[in-house]
């Protein structure tokens, strides 16, 4: 029997929505407060450069050791920048980090990962990110782009979302948080080549968490447009 299509001697049957559908649906409600007849994009951030808060953000990854448990660690130096454009094609995402900076909670184990047969961070002391493609609607992102680690590019996807847009109440400056997760296999950047899988995970799993600063003098027009008016 169809969706919505009575039964004899009895009320109508419900209607039933399909989850796709609903889904679908929610989505076009969301790109729709997210477009001003003129521009659309990747999230409803106001154009500008977007600057990265480092002390409410984390660069983590895990890896697997022996295959059954998760070693996670995080860089504690980094920075990061946003461009929004007027359209995802005019937007781009760039990152820098401290690969000395690593920090897994066990010093020795800290050390040994900066030496030469792991990352070997006297000869490839940052991994930097830049953007290539952005692809996403209000709620979130697919970022293309390449990773470099010393002298090694490979290509990287994040898939970021929006945690919400909120004002710091110590300076009154906009904010937004974003969070993004992706992997890289370290044979391909020769990292470690000497501890094989699984005594040491091929895969390295990365997740950010960033807070972005709103760019200083926004219009009034496009702070309205985000909401903030």
């Amino acid at each position: 029997m169809a969706a919505g299509a009575t039964r004899q001697g009895g009320p109508p049957t419900p209607r039933i929505e399909a989850a796709s559908a609903r889904r679908r649906r929610a989505r076009t409600v969301v790109d729709m407060t997210t477009t001003d007849h003129s521009r659309t994009t990747p999230f409803p951030l106001v154009p500008g450069r977007w600057t990265l808060d480092p002390l409410h953000s984390v660069v983590g990854f895990s890896i697997r050791h022996l295959g059954v448990t998760k070693v996670r660690g995080r860089f504690q130096r980094f920075d990061a920048e946003v461009l929004i454009g007027d359209s995802p094609a005019a937007s781009s995402v760039t990152a820098t980090v401290d690969l000395a900076s690593v920090d897994t909670g066990q010093a020795d184990r800290d050390a040994h990962i900066r030496a030469e047969d792991m990352i070997d961070v006297a000869r490839r002391p940052t991994m930097t990110f830049r953007s290539t493609a952005i692809e996403g609607d209000a709620g979130a992102a697919r970022v293309v782009g390449e990773l470099t680690i010393g002298d090694v590019t490979r290509p990287l996807v994040l898939e970021v979302e929006l945690g919400g847009l909120a004002e710091f109440p110590v300076d009154g400056s906009r904010r937004a948080g974003l969070s993004a997760t992706g992997e890289l296999r370290r044979s391909d950047f020769g990292i470690a080549p000497g501890f094989p899988a699984p005594l040491l995970g091929d895969v390295v799993k990365i997740e950010l968490d960033l807070e972005l600063v709103e760019p200083a003098g926004v219009p009034g027009d496009a702070a309205t447009a985000t909401g903030r008016a």
